[in-house]
């Protein structure tokens, strides 16, 4: 379980999240809020890529500040911007390269890294440029790359952001059928239907923790409010 106890964090004077206590424990989970709200911090927060200026992340009991390598083994982490996360030319050597120390034979990598390309829906494409793949299949691919490591929790930033409907769709429906534990951000909010949960952030605070019908209903009231 990942457990959030106090937790802030700022950019110069700028507060980002504000004293954050939260346990994440529901098999879906969804984080939405306005531009600038603080989600992304915080979800950077899950996997230790960002380490609060006060308060601490726990994961499993384990704290990102002294933990962090152990704990992204355990949680996942997807950007928005596939371009980003791809590092590798080829679609094939970009997964593997996330096994690498992992103690795996190369016969047991070529095997783990097959069957991953084939679940996404890449095995055509495993010696493809990685970068000259469409928008939704280098999304796949970070995704892919993040799954063939075998996380516990996967913690996405609005992987759809940069899709068209059609490739929307694809990722939340793959989104749907993993068995690890999600936490999504997203400005899709039909990509939330049957969430667990659905939290609601503004101004670097939880300010709506529920059901997403609910959640999603405060949400669009909250922007419809604003001038």
């Amino acid at each position: 379980m990942i457990r959030l106890v106090d937790v802030t964090h700022a950019y110069g004077e700028r507060v980002v999240v504000d004293h954050v206590s939260l346990e994440l424990e529901e098999h879906r989970i969804g984080l939405i809020g306005a531009n600038g709200s603080g989600k992304s911090t915080l979800a950077r927060m899950l996997n230790g890529l960002v380490v609060p200026d006060a308060g601490r992340v726990l994961v499993d009991g384990l704290d990102t500040r002294g933990h962090a390598r152990e704990i992204r083994r355990r949680v996942g982490f997807v950007f928005s911007d596939a371009d980003t996360q791809i590092i590798m030319p080829t679609v094939a050597e970009d997964v593997r390269i996330g096994l690498r120390g992992s103690g795996l034979s190369r016969a047991e990598t070529d095997a783990r890294v097959d069957a991953i390309l084939d679940r996404h829906g890449l095995a055509d494409h495993r010696d493809h440029p990685a970068h000259l793949l469409s928008g939704g299949q280098k999304q796949m691919l970070a995704l892919a790359s993040v799954m063939v490591t075998e996380p516990r929790v996967l913690v996405c930033d609005e992987p759809t952001t940069l899709l068209d409907l059609r490739n929307v769709r694809v990722i939340t429906e793959t989104l749907r059928g993993l068995e690890q534990q999600v936490i999504l951000l997203t400005h899709h909010l039909d990509t939330l239907v049957g969430f667990d949960r659905v939290l609601v952030m503004d101004e670097g605070r939880i300010v709506f923790d529920g059901e997403p019908d609910a959640a999603v209903k405060y949400y669009v009231e909250s922007m419809e409010r604003r001038p």
